[in-house]
């Protein structure tokens, strides 16, 4: 979800405007998600660097995630979408806390997508966590850390991996994002930032995905 501040900065409103226009692709992005099928979808709102933002920007997101909370919740749940928050939350004022909690709750029978989304969210803070509550649960320092003993201490606990990975606003990198679950996630960048990110550029990064052979190591057929 990123260019967000760029969209607005190019049309000489406030970031938050940016923001605000991130929602709408979000909808869009979501539904698009339901017609095809996809069961997973994760979006990073928020991350650990987020803070070093301005402390304006930082008050406007805070308002903007709670009210869009409060406005999208019934929504979410009515059209049987399952909504989980990554990240940690305690940072967060104690009404969005609840809110979000209220939300999971609420939406944790839903059988349609699963809809993640990243807030206070990094992903080697999410890796030093998981290796932390791991040890923390054996009591024995001396056991060996296992792949699967990481996967299943992080946010993202049976989940499946990404298979996936779309950038927005042109910049070919991570940037700190499910670093562990997207090892060998096909990478899609796209210069369009997220504002006008459409479900035709939807549709063209799942067809980049179909029409790639995924090898994990191994090599193509014919090789």
């Amino acid at each position: 979800m990123d260019g967000n501040g760029r969209w607005a900065k190019r049309r000489m409103l406030p970031r938050i405007a940016g923001h605000k226009k991130g929602l709408d692709t979000l909808e869009i992005i979501v539904k698009s998600a339901i017609i095809y099928k996809i069961p997973y979808i994760t979006l990073y709102a928020f991350s650990t660097e987020n803070w070093n933002r301005p402390n304006q920007e930082i008050k406007g997101l805070m308002s903007l995630f709670s009210d869009s909370i409060s406005s999208q919740s019934d929504k979410l749940i009515n059209n049987n979408i399952r909504v989980r928050v990554l990240g940690d939350i305690n940072i967060f004022s104690k009404d969005l806390q609840n809110k979000i909690k209220i939300l999971e709750k609420n939406s944790s029978k839903n059988t349609g997508i699963k809809l993640n989304i990243a807030l206070n969210y990094g992903a080697r803070s999410e890796i030093l966590m998981a290796v932390n509550k791991f040890y923390k649960n054996s009591k024995d320092f001396q056991i060996p850390l296992l792949e699967k003993d990481l996967s299943n201490n992080l946010y993202t606990k049976n989940m499946p991996d990404v298979d996936l990975l779309i950038r927005t606003g042109g910049q070919r990198r991570l940037s700190n994002f499910l670093l562990w679950q997207a090892a060998y996630s096909e990478l899609y960048f796209t210069d369009t930032l997220w504002p006008d990110f459409s479900e035709k550029d939807f549709i063209d990064a799942l067809y980049f995905f179909q029409n790639t052979e995924r090898k994990f190591g191994n090599l193509k057929k014919g090789e």
